[in-house]
């Protein structure tokens, strides 16, 4: 299961270049995986406040393959590549009227802010990432 996310590109999204200023992509794939959570029923605020629990990104791939422009209306697919008990592995993409624009593959680790460590993310919301499981297939 994929989620999608709708943005419009502004004037302060890009550069001198009239172009969007590349670390502005990962500003949109961060939004959509909030978005995402929201959408299965968890606030990051309430998940650090109730928990002590939060959500980081541990490493990312990006591969930028066309630039968006102002005015431009872009898409975010998000979907859950690999799921542990303690990180997951999103799968994006940002595309304009089905146009790849970028594809990146997000690590993101549960943290207990207390101790600044990895930690077990909640079993509801691991439960509810795994219905947007859909692992990436690579081919020879």
């Amino acid at each position: 299961m994929k989620a999608i996310q709708r943005y419009r590109i502004y004037y302060e999204d890009t550069d001198a270049g009239g172009v969007v200023y590349y670390a502005n992509y990962l500003k949109y794939l961060e939004r959509a995986r909030t978005e995402l959570l929201r959408a299965l029923g968890f606030e990051q605020r309430q998940l650090a406040e109730e928990t002590g629990l939060a959500f980081a990104v541990r490493s990312l791939t990006v591969e930028y393959l066309r630039p968006a422009k102002l005015d431009d209306l872009v898409e975010v697919t998000t979907h859950v590549v690999t799921l542990g008990r303690a990180q997951v592995t999103f799968g994006q993409s940002i595309t304009r009227m089905n146009e790849a624009l970028l594809t990146a593959t997000v690590r993101v680790a549960c943290l207990d802010l207390a101790r600044g460590k990895a930690a077990a993310m909640p079993p509801e919301i691991h439960q509810q990432l795994a219905l947007h499981l859909e692992p990436t297939v690579k081919t020879p």
